[in-house]
C-alpha cells in the first residue's frame, strides 16, 4: 500500500468557496494561485492585485484523519493622501505658504508625488521662482511645499498627487492685511527635523538669489 496523498485547499469563508486544491484553482478569479515549496512542503496561496473585498477569513485545509484547518484573516491597507490644515488655509501676502502632504498606510513609499496649482503641475524652475519641495521617506510619507513671497496670485487649489493614493487637495487664499482665525502659522506640527530641513532649504534659496545679484553686477 502507498502513502496516501494530502490535498491542500485554500477556502474564502466570505462565500465558503473553494479557491484552491493542491495546485488547480477553482475559481474564475485568475487573481488567486497556490504554489507549492517542496523543500518546506509549504502551500501558498497568492492573490494578485489585491482588493478591499478580498479582505476577510481564509482557511487552509489539510485532507489528513482528522482534517486540520489553520485560519488566517487578511486586511487590506489602502494608501491615503492629505493635506495637514485643510480644506483651507490663508496666509499673509509676502509670506512663504507652507503645504504639508501626508501619504499614510503604504506598504512602500510613492514612487513619486506631483504637486499641483489649479490643476497644473508645478515647476521648481519657474521663472516665478521661491518653490521648492522637501520629501520625507519613512513609514509614512510627507512631502513640504514651498512657495516663497506669496502674492494673490498663487491663492487658489493646490493638489498633493502620490502614485500609490488618491489626490488631496487644499484652497489657499493670500491674503492682504486681513487675519481671519485659519490663518496659517507657518511651519506648525512640522517635526525638529523638518524645521532644520526647511530651514537650510530657505538659507540656500536666499544665498543663490544673493550670488546672482552679486554675479549680475
Amino acid at each position: 500500500m502507498g502513502k496516501k496523498s494530502i490535498d491542500v485547499s485554500w477556502i474564502r469563508h466570505r462565500d465558503l468557496h473553494i479557491l484552491t486544491v493542491g495546485g488547480y484553482t477553482y475559481t474564475s478569479d485568475q487573481r488567486f494561485q497556490a504554489t507549492h515549496s517542496p523543500q518546506t512542503d509549504d502551500w501558498t496561496l497568492h492573490i494578485k492585485w489585491a482588493q478591499q473585498r478580498d479582505a476577510g477569513v481564509y482557511e487552509c485545509q489539510v485532507s489528513t484523519q482528522p482534517v486540520r484547518s489553520f485560519f488566517v484573516t487578511l486586511h487590506i491597507v489602502v494608501p491615503s493622501a492629505r493635506i495637514l490644515g485643510g480644506p483651507d488655509l490663508h496666509v499673509d501676502i509676502g509670506s512663504t505658504i507652507n503645504l504639508t502632504c501626508l501619504i499614510q498606510f503604504s506598504p512602500e513609499p510613492p514612487a513619486y508625488i506631483f504637486w499641483y496649482h489649479e490643476d497644473e503641475v508645478i515647476s521648481y524652475d519657474s521663472s516665478r521662482g521661491g518653490v521648492s519641495v522637501v520629501t520625507e521617506k519613512g513609514a509614512a510619507t510627507t512631502s513640504y511645499l514651498l512657495v516663497q513671497d506669496a502674492t494673490p496670485a498663487d491663492s487658489g487649489r493646490y493638489s498633493c498627487s502620490p502614485s500609490n493614493a488618491e489626490i488631496a487637495f487644499v484652497r489657499v487664499h493670500v491674503l492682504n492685511g486681513e487675519r481671519p482665525a485659519a490663518m496659517q502659522t507657518g511651519s506648525a506640527g512640522l517635526s525638529n527635523s523638518s524645521r532644520c530641513i526647511l530651514a537650510l532649504l530657505l538659507i540656500g534659496i536666499l544665498h543663490a538669489r544673493l550670488l546672482r545679484a552679486q554675479l549680475a553686477s
